[in-house]
């Protein structure tokens, strides 16, 4: 029997790298492996928890699917779905908020860090964010999540929710592990931090162009080149993890070497990472044209998916509900 896949992402907006080595490149590299039965999902209900437009959302909803069939997602070999088109996905999320503190909920970093981004949009949706996310893994039975590493948090509060309701109710749900790739944690361009869609000057988009790419690295904080030791936190620091990630642990120790020697070129070094991120992505940019050309072949897809997890998401829920005694 093969093994169940699930991870989604919020279509607020564009992805950028750290979503493309942080997560999708682990659904790639899960729906190519024999065993895996993989559901990814474009997570609609996930996005409307911080402030957005309506009249924007079916646009970015759309953008993202296409920008994760372009990034390498193969309907062929996975499913492809947006979570508001499966009901069961909030009906889950209900049943289980009926068995857990609040008290957790409120602990999280997530949740903490989501206020003070938007102080002035707290609403319940935000602090119900843990719950629907678990849902979410927990309808289809998943085992495995492919996240970045700023998801793990999340993922360990899914594996105590299929653990109390198992202890409460019956065995029911898997304990779900995270899968984690190489690049699960990608720096912020702004020398602290993950890179992140919420904050402007912080991330590279798959879309960018390399000029583009250029004008964002340019930004990105560095020092004088030289010193005693090589840093490990800030503007430099990060700029030589994205050069591993991108142009290979050697040519990081390269870099590391000239720091302690003759010095770091930092226009050199911003010059070639960007030539380096912009070879990796510009593959996708053209297999995005082939999708932004095929409206009709994307619509077929997030068909199929929906179909297809709607079938397993009803069989889940009805079991769910006989657990807890009400069917």
């Amino acid at each position: 029997m093969k093994k169940r896949v699930f991870s989604g992402l919020r279509p607020t907006n564009l992805i950028h790298i750290g979503n493309y080595l942080g997560a999708i490149k682990g659904q790639i590299d899960l729906q190519n492996k024999p065993g895996f039965d993989c559901i990814y999902g474009v997570v609609d209900l996930h996005g409307i928890t911080t402030p957005y437009k309506p009249k924007d959302l079916p646009n970015q909803i759309r953008n993202l699917a296409l920008d994760l069939l372009a990034a390498g997602l193969d309907p062929q070999k996975c499913h492809l779905m947006i979570q508001s088109q499966v009901p069961e996905h909030l009906e889950l999320a209900y049943l289980l908020g009926t068995i857990f503190p609040v008290s957790r909920l409120e602990d999280l970093p997530t949740y903490k860090d989501k206020k003070a981004e938007n102080p002035g949009y707290l609403n319940m949706g935000l602090l119900y964010y843990p719950v629907l996310m678990a849902a979410d893994i927990m309808l289809y039975k998943a085992d495995t999540v492919p996240v970045g590493k700023d998801q793990v948090p999340h993922i360990e509060i899914t594996r105590e929710f299929a653990r109390k309701f198992n202890l409460m109710f019956g065995k029911t749900f898997p304990e779900p592990q995270a899968y984690l790739m190489e690049g699960a944690y990608v720096p912020s361009l702004k020398g602290e931090g993950k890179m992140s869609k919420s904050i402007e000057g912080s991330y590279i988009l798959l879309t960018d162009d390399l000029e583009m790419i250029r004008k964002r690295l340019a930004g990105a904080p560095t020092d004088t080149g030289k010193g005693t030791e090589v840093p490990q936190e800030g503007g430099v620091a990060n700029l030589l993890t994205l050069v591993e990630l991108f142009e290979g642990k050697d040519i990081r120790m390269k870099y590391e070497s000239q720091y302690l020697h003759e010095g770091i070129r930092y226009q050199d070094l911003k010059h070639d990472l960007a030539n380096a991120i912009y070879e990796e992505i510009k593959p996708i940019q053209e297999k995005r044209k082939f999708y932004e050309q095929n409206s009709n072949l994307v619509e077929e897809i997030l068909e199929e998916g929906r179909d297809y997890c709607s079938i397993i998401a009803k069989e889940t829920l009805r079991e769910a509900k006989e657990k807890m005694g009400l069917v």
